[in-house]
Formats: structure tokens, C-alpha cells, sequence
């Protein structure tokens, strides 16, 4: 009997582990994580925004409509003319109701140009609409 055991241990091959379990436990993670990660829609521009002391989080359903610092009007990553993003908001508007439209100007945009990106957002139905800032601090 002892001979069998010490036989049966010599003949043993050594402890392997399976991997395909741990690669299916990492392919369902991934999955997840691209599932319930939030992608924001950002305008495609980078302006340097008016500073505010109560600077609330954008809304993640809003339209984002960027204005340079030369009055150059952006959203959806291209330069768009008032007549253009009137139509623009009109769709995202028919299609999210109730959404907000976020002006985001920069810090040095004429005040005129701020106020016709935002009358051309209400009239094209828009009920919502703010400007984005940064927070002071």
C-alpha cells in the first residue's frame, strides 16, 4: 500500500490553473464598466469661463454651445452661424424636452454676443437655458 501512494505522488502532475474563468470574469468587468461608464458631450472647444463664486454641476442631458473669445459660436464639435444653431437647439430641444441649453462663453466674449447665442436658444423653444462658469477657489 505504501508503495501505491508513493507511486501515485511521483506520477502527480504539477497544480496548473485554468485561466479562462479569470478571462471571462475580466471580459465581464470591461463590459460593465463601458456599460454604466457617462460620456460627456463636450462643444469641442476650450474657452477659459467667467469665474463664479456659486458655480452649480452642468447638467448631463444639456446642450453645450461654446462661444470664443473672437464670437466664434461652437456646439457639436463644429462652428455654427445663429441662423444654423437655432435650427441646432430646435432639434435637441424636439428631442429632449425640458433639457437645458448651456451657454458657455469664454471669460473675455462681448456681452452682446452672449445674449443673442441665448435669445437665439429661446427662440428656437429652448425653456432652459444658463451659463456655465467655473467656481471660485
Amino acid at each position: 500500500m505504501f508503495s501505491s501512494m508513493q507511486q501515485r505522488k511521483n506520477n502527480d502532475t504539477a497544480p496548473t490553473v485554468d485561466m479562462a474563468p479569470l478571462i471571462d470574469v475580466v471580459f465581464i468587468l470591461l463590459i460593465f464598466f463601458l456599460v454604466t461608464a457617462t460620456f460627456v458631450r463636450e462643444t469641442g472647444i476650450e474657452v477659459q469661463r467667467p469665474q463664479a463664486t456659486a458655480a452649480p454641476s452642468l447638467d448631463q442631458q444639456a446642450m453645450r454651445v461654446s462661444i470664443t473669445v473672437n464670437g466664434t459660436i461652437y456646439t457639436e464639435g463644429s462652428a455654427v452661424d445663429l441662423q444654423t444653431l437655432r435650427s441646432k437647439v430646435s432639434t435637441f430641444v424636439s428631442s429632449n424636452p425640458g433639457s437645458p441649453v448651456i451657454v458657455i462663453p469664454d471669460q473675455d466674449t462681448r456681452a452682446q454676443r452672449v445674449v443673442d447665442v441665448m435669445d437665439a436658444a429661446k427662440l428656437a423653444g429652448a425653456v432652459h437655458v444658463a451659463i456655465a462658469t467655473e467656481k471660485k477657489g
